[in-house]
């Protein structure tokens, strides 16, 4: 089963509390993967913040198209115990 992200929101810095439609959940910190041309203006922690969750996607998106898939962070998640 691809994991879908549900909900996002914005912690501190480059990281974010998502969950996933199976009830995981936890922080992703994005920090270092915002390298090259389509994520290097997420370095940006305004523009880092502007993020949506995307329903066709199931991830978290950008305004100017920058997106990760699902798997790489269900993968990142760092689940509270």
């Amino acid at each position: 089963m691809i994991p879908r992200v549900i909900y996002a929101n914005y912690v501190d810095n480059y990281t974010l509390h998502i969950r996933f439609s199976d009830g995981s959940e936890g922080d992703v910190d994005f920090e270092q993967e915002l390298d090259g041309e389509i994520f290097g203006p997420l370095k940006d922690i305004s523009y880092f913040k502007n993020f949506t969750v995307n329903q066709e996607l199931h991830t978290v998106v950008w305004p100017n198209g920058a997106d990760f898939a699902p798997e790489f962070l269900y993968e990142k998640l760092k689940v509270f115990a």
